[in-house]
């Protein structure tokens, strides 16, 4: 790029498809180069402590104000800033606003963007529509998991919440375990449930689905279970989808990106606790103390509260970032039960992000839009 013009590449959703954000193998290694990276402190994400999530924009109950949109189910605002490093070495930013209702007009719940930015001077270097990548690197991360703590042969698969994010984390664990033959899914409705069967029957024709009424019925005989569901957080965390010890199959994996609750005892003395990323649930607590898990109803999130009041230690949490390294193994002990919670991380977003807008430039796809030839203010 030639200063003072900048130029930068808009992708719409279409042309993301092309450029190749729905290549699941690809999501997965990228995801896992993005591990590595993070580990070793090569990135830096919002907040003081460089490991935010996001800011998020929040709605009152009431407002005195007409035009004020006021709280309800996923109604916020977030943004998502990061910057990585390593071959990706780009900054950027996650756009979203959510809404519940937004489905009544034909919309998904979220509507996502993603800029990535030179690290340098802050110049956009692409737009781009971000609900697919968004998703597809949502699936990867669980994947990444499945590569590293799923048995070699696994077979079964329950599901918990079937919607889109349980779509994208099935997929990567069919690209990382193509063994799989069975896949068990347990949902609130049944119009939802149909599609997500209906979708499985599609996309993997050689392997068996079939709906389940229960919780206990998706878990028990399942070597993975994934968890992504639409639960609130009233304060209340006795709603949150619960999975009883004796459920799980010795050597399962159980992962999730949203709401999930155990028995503390099991927690603290026989489950093995697995984080994407540490820092992430420690600036949450930092942020959000006392009872984060209230707020923030991922495992772990609950984890550093029973760390909070001395009920655990902080080594009896591993990142999946040092099992990649080779730092502690992959496996502590015969049969153990990993509970892997995955937070959301807006460098997730860059790496994939970053990889998909070159992939376009290659293959020349999308629009090159003008911000400006010269600087009228400077």
């Amino acid at each position: 790029m030639a200063y003072p013009k900048i130029d930068f590449l808009y992708l719409n959703e279409e042309d993301m498809v092309k450029a190749g954000v729905k290549d699941m193998a690809s999501c997965v290694e990228t995801m896992e180069e993005m591990f590595k990276l993070l580990k070793i402190g090569n990135y830096r994400m919002g907040g003081a402590n460089g490991n935010s999530h996001g800011c998020m924009v929040m709605f009152p109950e009431k407002s005195k104000f007409p035009e004020m949109p006021v709280d309800g189910p996923d109604r916020r605002f977030m943004a998502m800033p990061a910057y990585l490093g390593g071959k990706f070495d780009m900054a950027g930013m996650k756009w979203y606003g959510s809404n519940t209702e937004n489905k009544q007009k034909g919309l998904p719940r979220s509507i996502l963007t993603l800029i990535l930015n030179d690290k340098d001077t802050g110049a956009p270097k692409a737009f781009m529509s971000a609900n697919i990548l968004s998703a597809y690197r949502t699936g990867a991360v669980p994947g990444v998991g499945f590569k590293y703590f799923a048995k070699d042969d696994a077979k079964v698969i329950g599901i918990v919440g079937p919607g889109v994010m349980s779509k994208t984390a099935l997929a990567a664990a069919m690209a990382v375990r193509p063994s799989i033959q069975t896949v068990k899914v347990k949902g609130r409705g049944k119009a939802s449930l149909n599609r997500f069967v209906q979708y499985v029957k599609d996309t993997y024709p050689n392997v068996d689905v079939y709906p389940v009424e229960t919780i206990e019925e998706a878990v028990k005989d399942a070597d993975i279970v994934s968890v992504s569901t639409s639960t609130p957080t009233t304060g209340d965390t006795s709603i949150y989808p619960y999975i009883a010890e004796e459920w799980i199959k010795p050597g399962a994996v159980i992962e999730s990106t949203a709401a999930l609750r155990f028995d503390d005892d099991f927690v603290i003395h026989r489950a093995r606790t697995v984080t994407d990323n540490i820092k992430l649930y420690e600036a949450w607590e930092e942020e959000m103390k006392p009872d984060a898990y209230k707020t923030v109803p991922i495992p772990a999130v609950h984890v550093m509260d029973l760390i909070a009041e001395g009920k655990m230690s902080l080594d009896q949490v591993d990142d999946l970032g040092d099992v990649i390294l080779g730092n502690i193994p992959v496996h502590r002990k015969e049969g153990e039960v990993i509970i892997y919670s995955v937070g959301g991380m807006p460098i997730e977003d860059i790496a994939w992000g970053t990889m998909v807008y070159r992939n376009a430039l290659k293959k020349g796809i999308g629009q090159t839009l003008n911000l400006w030839d010269v600087p009228q203010m400077i």
